[in-house]
């Protein structure tokens, strides 16, 4: 992936919401807003989230006394959540969330215990009060209430002619090192884009302190006025999206693939299972809820980003070893069928009997089984690639052909030194294929010149024990039953020129073809 979409909550933040503190109108701390906040907190039967439980842990008074009549539970076009209670017969309804959807309610503000005015005196330094808490990082929330009589249900459609009470400030500290962490990712070629439900000031001050130079940000309330060809030629140049609706993640990450991204998308909630099914790379973690991790492609054991970095890493280690194998075994199979094939055309007998061939295709996979544990070169892993078939065609053709030259090579060798010595023949035809193919591992792992990339232990290891076994084998007791003899030191020095030629060819053969040739 070359873009991960993420929300802030958990993942940029350490993920523990905190109730900082409780502000009238005036900016005063307020007990009346923390208490009605509680008998909303306490009495919602919605799901118990993490602002609801940052307000109850820090209350203090006695919510008991009132009881629970009804609720208009929360949604994400309201933003709001009102429950209905009653104390001696009198009814209350109380309603949080967030601030703008709260004042579109509100007539009236108490701006002092028992004093109330018309909201429109004060809605100007709400809204100023509003805009330096969230400069300041803090998750703003208001409460207000309306008195209900002796009513015992309530309806979304009531919620107005409310009293503005106060404002919930929390606090979710970012998590240390994240700056750097997302340096690291975008030294992996993979860029960070924030989805968030908080409003704009919050996001863009995070933003500010995670690293983005000036982030862009576009609100939810503008995607929703926006066509999807319009949000798709501008969503690239948007590092924040801020106020979303959970279904506007979903428009957002389909409309970042339409712009030829691969994209991941994090996310642990109910509302983000839309868009974790919708990204090229859903990742969610071991604490998020079911549906989430459902969705997800990749479950990880810790919500840290850091993991997903290692991660990163780890898959593309993988990718690149992946594709050294395919190289490895597309190529030398091209080129073995098209020498048997050319060399059945003009040879009197067989190149190589079946045990031979079974002997050959069994030695060559130690050294290929190993390229699993192969070091990485350091600029496959700084950037994201993808799978390329037109590529891997390419390099499949171009040495395989160069391994049939040899392979011609080798039997014109072997005619002209042995000839009429069949079983010698095939003794050196198995030494060449088998070591040539051992080595050429050595060369087509690894874009740079073999002797500049340094190969992992087990491929060396295995590497040189096979070419040792291959050139002791006819020499022990176990030949003769396979249809093979020893060959003339001269014969193994002339096999041995050969092999260093070929090795010499694929290196400049191999600079050519990654110049002309882009992966």
């Amino acid at each position: 992936m070359n873009l991960l979409c993420s929300d802030k909550t958990g993942t940029l933040t350490e993920g523990e919401l905190q109730l900082h503190s409780i502000r009238d109108v005036k900016g005063d701390q307020s007990e009346k807003i923390l208490f009605y906040a509680s008998l909303n907190a306490y009495y919602q039967k919605g799901f118990k989230n993490p602002i609801d439980r940052a307000i109850l842990a820090h209350n203090k008074l006695d919510v008991g006394e009132y009881k629970s009549l009804d609720e208009a539970p929360y949604d994400f076009i309201r933003r709001r959540l009102s429950v209905l209670v009653s104390k001696n017969g009198n009814s209350l309804m109380i309603t949080k969330g967030a601030l703008s959807n709260i004042l579109e309610i509100c007539t009236l503000a108490e701006v002092e215990p028992g004093k109330i005015v018309e909201i429109s005196e004060v809605k100007e330094k709400i809204e100023q009060q509003y805009k330096e808490f969230s400069e300041k990082e803090f998750r703003t929330l208001g409460v207000a209430y309306r008195d209900m009589d002796k009513q015992t249900k309530i309806e979304k459609d009531q919620e107005k002619g409310m009293t503005f009470l106060g404002f919930l400030l929390f606090f979710d500290p970012l998590k240390p090192d994240i700056a750097k962490t997302i340096e690291n990712m975008e030294q992996l070629g993979i860029s960070l884009k924030i989805i968030t439900g908080d409003n704009r000031l919050v996001a863009a001050s995070i933003g500010k302190e995670v690293g983005f130079k000036a982030s862009r940000i576009l609100t939810g309330s503008e995607i929703y006025q926006m066509t999807s060809e319009a949000l798709i030629g501008k969503v690239n140049d948007i590092d924040i999206f801020a106020e979303v609706e959970p279904n506007q993640k979903e428009r957002i990450i389909l409309a970042l693939k339409k712009r030829g991204n691969v994209v991941g998308y994090l996310g642990d909630g109910i509302n983000d299972a839309s868009a974790l099914h919708a990204a090229d790379v859903g990742i969610s973690v071991d604490s998020a809820a079911d549906v989430a991790k459902e969705a997800a492609q990749i479950v990880l054991m810790e919500k840290s980003l850091d993991a997903l970095v290692e991660g990163v890493k780890g898959g593309r280690k993988t990718f690149a070893n992946t594709l050294k194998y395919v190289f490895m075994a597309t190529s030398a199979n091209f080129g073995n069928m098209f020498s048997m094939a050319g060399a059945s055309l003009f040879l009197p007998f067989l190149p190589l009997l079946p045990t031979q061939i079974l002997l050959t295709n069994l030695l060559t996979d130690f050294p290929e089984m190993t390229i699993a544990t192969d070091t990485v070169d350091k600029e496959l892993i700084e950037e994201p690639h993808r799978w390329d078939i037109n590529f891997i065609r390419k390099f499949m053709m171009v040495f395989g052909f160069t391994s049939s030259v040899f392979d011609y090579l080798t039997f014109g060798t072997l005619l002209l030194l042995l000839p009429g010595m069949i079983e010698q023949f095939r003794t050196g035809w198995f030494i060449e294929s088998v070591v040539s193919a051992s080595m050429i591992v050595l060369v087509i792992r690894s874009r740079k010149p073999f002797f500049k990339s340094r190969p992992g232990k087990y491929l060396l290891v295995a590497t040189i024990l096979i070419v040792v076994l291959t050139l002791c084998f006819p020499l022990t007791p176990f030949a003769a039953p396979f249809g093979f003899k020893p060959l003339p030191l001269q014969v193994i020095l002339i096999l041995g020129a050969l092999i260093v030629l070929y090795i010499i060819t694929a290196e400049a053969i191999k600079r050519i073809f990654y110049k002309k040739v882009k992966f």
